[in-house]
């Protein structure tokens, strides 16, 4: 499929200034308003910018700001980003544009984790017990998924998928099992946490975040080039010195723990993993190498747009992050399920 942009660098200078433009909007707009250029001056100040004192900027305007969003929009950055690059590479190793990132066990291994986290009681101990427990459940997941899909060296893609099925339904219906002992306060806790959002996000969140997920990415962009022979097919990259199994599980290993990181902050986001990637493939072709960095500009942005619009549509009230990006790709998932059962196929 040919790319519909033609100049790509002005595509993704454009993508870049939409992308700040959001950024200023989502540190703006909320319960509490604060004008752009105050945003844009506390954020100045923190970084210690010359010429920019934070004189008529308001102690509250600081807080809320610098402490509530600021670390909300970069955790939404990051957690978009990782989703919609993680997302691009399953579709490219799984040859299928309705792959996600959850398709072996990111999600539900996560979910796991959370649950018993939440049914110890040691999430009451500080903020870091859910992402750790979350990120251990899904990393296991994984580890089980590929464990069983492995036959001799190789990781045939059938079986990784029906592996991945299986593994998930597992941990679903371990999940399900735990929470029918829990009370009801360890109920909604666990209901807030696997609907998944940005609120509530701190400084913290984009420190355990930000490094897992930025290397995950930046190795992933190096792998794009693999990436590209191995979806020519298994026998096209081996004619060509392509160990086919040793980077399909580098490239499965990274995306998961990409994944992983992304749903331990920020609890269960769907459709982003799915939507931004096929979008982008549609306006930029298959070529992973301009692909993925286009999914992760356009990833943080759908995200952290979702995440705006959310604080808009019924204030004082708030809808969740992973709500919003439901509410948005559920219809384009149907669409593509519609255009599989026209065209034989999704490319």
């Amino acid at each position: 499929m040919t790319g519909r942009v033609k100049n790509k660098a002005a595509f993704f200078a454009g993508m870049t200034v939409l992308l700040l433009i959001v950024i200023l909007f989502s540190l703006a707009w909320g319960q509490v308003s604060v004008p752009i250029d105050a945003a844009m001056t506390v954020i100045g100040k923190q970084l210690h910018l010359p010429g920019l004192d934070g004189t008529g900027v308001t102690p509250e305007q600081t807080s809320v700001i610098w402490h509530i969003r600021m670390p909300r929009t970069l955790v939404g950055l990051l957690v978009g980003a990782a989703l919609s690059v993680s997302g691009a590479v399953m579709q490219g190793v799984f040859g299928n544009s309705l792959a996600d990132p959850g398709i072996i066990g990111v999600s539900s291994g996560a979910a796991l984790g959370a649950v018993i986290a939440i049914a110890l009681g040691v999430t009451a101990n500080g903020i870091f017990y859910m992402p750790v427990f979350a990120l251990t459940g899904a990393l296991l997941a994984v580890g089980l998924t590929v464990a069983l899909a492995m036959r001799d060296g190789k990781i045939p893609v059938m079986v990784l998928l029906l592996a991945g099925v299986a593994v998930s339904m597992l941990m679903g219906a371990l999940t399900s099992g735990i929470l029918t002992f829990m009370n009801e306060n360890r109920l909604r806790e666990f209901l807030f946490w696997v609907v998944g959002g940005l609120d509530y996000r701190r400084w913290e969140h984009v420190y355990l975040a930000a490094g897992p997920i930025i290397i995950g990415i930046l190795i992933l962009f190096l792998l794009a080039r693999h990436l590209n022979i191995m979806v020519l097919g298994d026998q096209e990259a081996r004619s060509v010195g392509v160990p086919v199994a040793f980077f399909r599980l580098i490239l499965l290993v990274i995306s998961a723990l990409t994944t992983a990181t992304a749903v331990c902050v920020s609890g269960t986001i769907g459709f982003v993993g799915l939507v931004v990637p096929h979008i982008m493939r549609l306006l930029l072709g298959p070529e992973h190498r301009t692909l993925l960095p286009a999914c992760a500009l356009a990833g943080g942005l759908f995200l952290v747009a979702c995440d705006t619009l959310g604080r808009l549509v019924i204030p004082p009230s708030e809808v969740r992050v992973g709500i919003m990006t439901a509410l948005l790709g559920a219809p384009y998932f149907l669409y593509l399920l519609r255009k599989s059962q026209k065209g034989g196929g999704l490319s």
